[in-house]
């Protein structure tokens, strides 16, 4: 099977600023209860996917273009850059920002902790 991705634009995802694109690799059901999100990320300029917390799964995000502030669950602040990893552990919280004028695009993929 093949198929298209389709953009589907978020405002204030996670309670952040700007808009988000999400283009979804996997659909959630596609993810057979492994997980609820497999999908390339566009960050916008200026725009950020807000402070929140995973509490039965995992993400890490995959930095494929662009720069941005990773918010880590410390609340320390790093940029990261194309190749960069961030991994968020269950029960972690964190966010994304985007405060440059080019796109950030990552790819990320929530995945369930083990039942």
């Amino acid at each position: 099977m093949v198929r298209k991705t389709e953009p589907i634009e978020v405002k204030n995802a996670r309670g952040g600023e700007g808009s988000v694109v999400f283009y979804h690799v996997l659909q959630e059901k596609e993810l057979l209860g492994h997980g609820c999100m497999y999908a390339k990320v566009v960050v916008n300029p200026h725009s950020s996917i807000g402070w929140h917390q995973h509490v039965t799964n995992t993400e890490p995000y995959f930095i494929l273009s662009g720069k941005g502030v990773f918010v880590d669950n410390d609340k320390s602040r790093t940029e990261v850059v194309p190749g960069d990893v961030c991994l968020i552990e269950v029960g972690q919280w964190h966010s994304l920002e985007n405060p440059y004028d080019e796109p950030l695009e990552i790819m990320a993929l929530v995945y369930n902790d083990r039942q």
